[in-house]
């Protein structure tokens, strides 16, 4: 049952139950069958509905040479690639089909050209588009029948690695092409299962660093010479137990990788990998929490990442080579990702939400600490700071762990003991974080639960 129908129902359930007319409630579409449930008033409805109409906005990444950024957001029913050309400036809306798309990137060196991500009736049958710039002129790069996941520039911006099962309908296979020469499309290196992804290229463009996941626990770093089509492997070395890493691009002198790694620790660390010695170089140490992601400077000088400290996400910058962290503005406790520098180096772009507000673009001037909001995602009218707040609470579990979650407590005009909701996360491998509860604010700001 969707979940907007449980939340009406249920709102109708701990109502009184005067009798309506049959134009004063709500009748269920003809595939949803009740049976003992009291009638819904269309007043239930009608209050619950701007709670079903939020937008968002994820930051996609930046113009490689004017201060301007792509975006996926929606206007109608599915995401779409939009461009912002200024702080709270329109959005833009380049791409216009009936199914999402799910992540683009600008050709590298002159953005003439984005390639965008998207499937067709949600089979996850990715493909890879181009989008003109100057004439606004669609090309399918893929074959149109592939899974097609992944992507990651060549630094002159002349080729794009992504992984596709194009061969056999099952392998993910590594292929580059030239977005601006589809028919130079060609198959790099057969590999077999389907956890691959280009992660980055070197800077002389004669290897790829691929991420293989086997578990959550035990991943692999390759190393993928693109003329010869062989692979080499990186991390961790033959022998060694099982490692996890996360993300992993190349230094600006080719001469190591920073990565993020469980190695020798219980969190994902932020480090550097000397490919002449195979010694690491840890950077987060001092940090007792997971590194989600991260992003390198162009200039090499800072590091930019996110940690998850107890669901919160937090943004840190970094000296590369000191791991000395830099002051910059704490953010409201919420989620942070897609974090990118401007190729000026002295500009961070990222996607924030929080519970009082969806996901958003935003961005960190690193000289003056100021963080800028770029867009302003629709609300249906609410006003969400009267929103609860996410408070994080922790209590001991059976076995004297501290166990931790985060609880939103309806406003103080609602007096009196209050039912509560108790939502469990999905499985060992989920967490309870404070992002935007969307729908869900119904029942805190409506009901007072």
């Amino acid at each position: 049952m969707p979940k907007l129908s449980c939340l009406l129902l249920t709102a109708a359930l701990i109502l009184p139950r005067p009798a309506f007319a049959q134009s004063e409630v709500v009748t269920p579409n003809d595939n949803l069958v009740t049976d003992g449930l009291p009638p819904v008033p269309a007043a239930i409805a009608a209050a619950a509905r701007p709670y079903s109409e939020f937008r968002s906005a994820a930051f996609w990444d930046w113009h490689p040479t004017r201060r301007e950024m792509i975006i996926g957001t929606r206007f109608g029913d599915a995401p779409q690639l939009h461009r912002v050309r200024s702080p709270g400036g329109d959005r833009t809306q380049l791409t216009f089909f009936p199914d999402p798309v799910s992540g683009a990137s600008y050709q590298p060196t002159d953005g003439r050209y984005i390639v965008f991500t998207k499937d067709v009736g949600g089979a996850e049958f990715f493909q890879k588009y181009r989008y003109d710039v100057a004439t606004g002129e669609i090309t399918l790069l893929t074959d149109g029948k592939s899974r097609n996941v992944g992507g990651a520039w060549s630094h002159k911006g002349d080729r794009y690695a992504y992984m596709s099962t194009r061969r056999n309908g099952r392998d993910l296979d590594l292929w580059a092409v030239d977005p601006g020469n589809p028919p130079s499309d060609r198959l790099v290196l057969q590999l077999q299962g389907g956890g691959y992804s280009p992660l980055d290229w070197s800077p002389d463009d004669r290897t790829i660093l691929v991420w293989q996941g086997v578990s959550v626990n035990e991943s692999y770093l390759w190393l993928v010479d693109v003329a010869r089509g062989e692979k080499t492997l990186l991390a961790p070395q033959p022998g060694s137990e099982s490692v996890a890493y996360r993300d992993a691009k190349f230094s600006r002198d080719g001469k190591g990788i920073y990565l993020s790694t469980d190695q020798g620790s219980e969190f994902q660390r932020l480090a550097y990998l000397d490919l002449a010695t195979k010694g690491y170089r840890f950077l987060t140490t001092a940090i007792p929490w997971d590194v989600d992601e991260f992003d390198l400077s162009p200039d090499d000088r800072w590091i930019a990442c996110v940690t998850n400290e107890d669901g919160v996400g937090t943004l840190h910058v970094l000296n590369a080579a000191t791991g000395a962290e830099r002051r910059i503005p704490r953010l409201p406790a919420g989620l942070i990702s897609d974090v990118r520098w401007r190729k000026s180096g002295a500009e961070l772009g990222f996607t924030r939400s929080s519970a009082r507000t969806p996901a958003d673009a935003y961005s960190l001037d690193l000289t003056s600490g100021t963080v800028t909001r770029w867009t302003e995602s629709e609300t249906a009218g609410l006003n969400t700071s009267d929103f609860a707040e996410a408070e994080l609470v922790h209590w001991p579990s059976f076995d004297r762990r501290a166990i931790s979650g985060f609880l939103y407590k309806p406003s103080a005009r609602v007096a009196g003991r209050r039912p509560v909701i108790i939502n469990i996360h999905g499985g060992p491998e989920g967490q309870a974080r404070p992002g935007f509860l969307g729908r869900n604010n119904y029942y805190v700001n409506e009901l007072g639960i």
